[in-house]
This record gives C-alpha cells, structure tokens and sequence, in this order.
C-alpha cells in the first residue's frame, strides 16, 4: 500500500514538474513560489492594520502564535522524516529553485502560505476563496519548480491550517 501510494505521488510529481519547460508557466509560478517566501506576510498585517483595524490585534497575533507553533513543528518533522528532495531521487526530475534545506517533507512555503490562507479565511470570510487560491498555487508551484512531492505539499498545508486553528483557539 504504502509503495503504491509512493509511486502515484512519483507520478503525479512528474506530471507537474514537467509544466516547468514552458517559459511562461515557469515564470508564473517562480513569482507565485516567491510570493511565498515570507515578506507578503508583513505586508499583510500592515494592510489589515489600515484596512481592518478592529481585527488586527487577532491577525497579529494568532499569526505570530501560529508560526509559532508551525515552525518548530515543521524542523522537528524535517528533521524526523529527512525524505530527499524529488531532484535528488528522480532523474527526470528538473528544478527552477534551490531550496533553503536538504529534506523536502513537509512543504514550508505551503505550510506558511496555508497558515495565512486559514488565518485570513478566519477572520475576513469575503477573502476565504482568493487566500486558499493563492496557497494553494504558492505549494503547486513548489511541485512545478521541482523541490516538493505533492505529498510533501498537502503534509504542509495540513501543519499550517492546523496551527492557524490552535492559534486562534487560544488566542481567543
């Protein structure tokens, strides 16, 4: 069971990692990666200070608890799983960006990108679509540039939707 659900991941990592040859696709989600990267996240408060200041202090800080927890969760799991990165495993495999660490399990950038998304979600429901859709391409994109299994990907959405939600339990 678990070589068969292996190989689909294999698979389906293949077949988006080979949307990467087309230039424009490339470059789309190179910008859609780097989106993901960390600074959109202080833009975001700043932006919900002047655009929503009744709920700031809640983003602030079940943003800041949330990463709080998603960090240390998210080493310990690295450094636990330690599972290489497709580039490293598969030879077919090409990769427009070089990741910040060695192991691939789970995603960072779409455990963070969630962690807003469910955040946002939260606290501004108007936004729920447009923040799961940005997540949502900022972990595409990291199959596509060729550093994360798709696996990889739903493991960091599932870390950062989690700590958003005992963020904001204990916040409030």
């Amino acid at each position: 069971m678990l070589s068969m659900i292996s190989n689909l991941d294999t698979l389906a990592f293949l077949r988006c990692n080979r949307l990467q040859h087309n230039t424009l696709l490339s470059t789309f989600f190179l910008l859609i990666s780097k989106s993901g990267d960390g600074y959109l996240y202080l833009l975001l408060a700043i932006l919900v200070y002047w655009g929503a200041p009744e709920n700031h202090l809640l983003f602030v800080s079940a943003g800041l608890l949330g990463f709080l927890i998603e960090l240390p969760c998210f080493l310990l799991l690295k450094s636990t799983i330690r599972r290489d990165r497709p580039f490293v495993l598969i030879a077919d495999c090409s990769f427009s960006v070089q990741p910040s660490d060695k192991f691939s399990m789970p995603s960072g950038h779409t455990a963070a990108a969630f962690l807003m998304a469910t955040l946002i979600a939260s606290l501004y429901p108007s936004f729920t679509i447009a923040a799961f859709l940005w997540a949502s391409l900022v972990g595409m994109s990291r199959i596509i540039l060729g550093v994360h299994y798709p696996s990889d990907v739903l493991a960091g959405a599932l870390l950062g939707s989690s700590c958003t939600v005992i963020a904001l339990i204990v916040v409030n």
